[in-house]
């Protein structure tokens, strides 16, 4: 179910903004589950997302990758957050 929700939501937020440029995966399970970004992009190519399998799978952890083909027309990359660090600096900014 997750992985069709959010599929749908790709979908239906390319139809409302005529496409997409990019798709980004990030925090807790787009950040540190790469079967689930795997079924997230299956069957996506008729966005112009062309995955890499592999680099998806035995890319690097941690860091910032893109997880999409040179010839990708949608480029799609994993980037780290750092919540907790989101959490301190709004609540200093909010105890000032």
């Amino acid at each position: 179910m997750f992985v069709y929700a959010v599929k749908k939501y790709i979908g239906a937020y390319a139809a409302a903004m005529g496409g997409v440029d990019a798709i980004v995966f990030t925090a807790g399970v787009g950040e540190n589950d790469k079967g689930v970004r795997e079924k997230v992009l299956a069957n996506m190519e008729f966005l112009g997302i062309v995955p890499d399998v592999e680099y998806n799978r035995n890319g690097p952890r941690g860091e910032e990758i893109c997880i999409s083909k040179p010839e990708s027309k949608v480029k799609v990359f994993v980037i780290p957050t750092d919540e907790e660090m989101a959490i301190a600096r709004d609540t200093a900014e909010l105890a000032c």
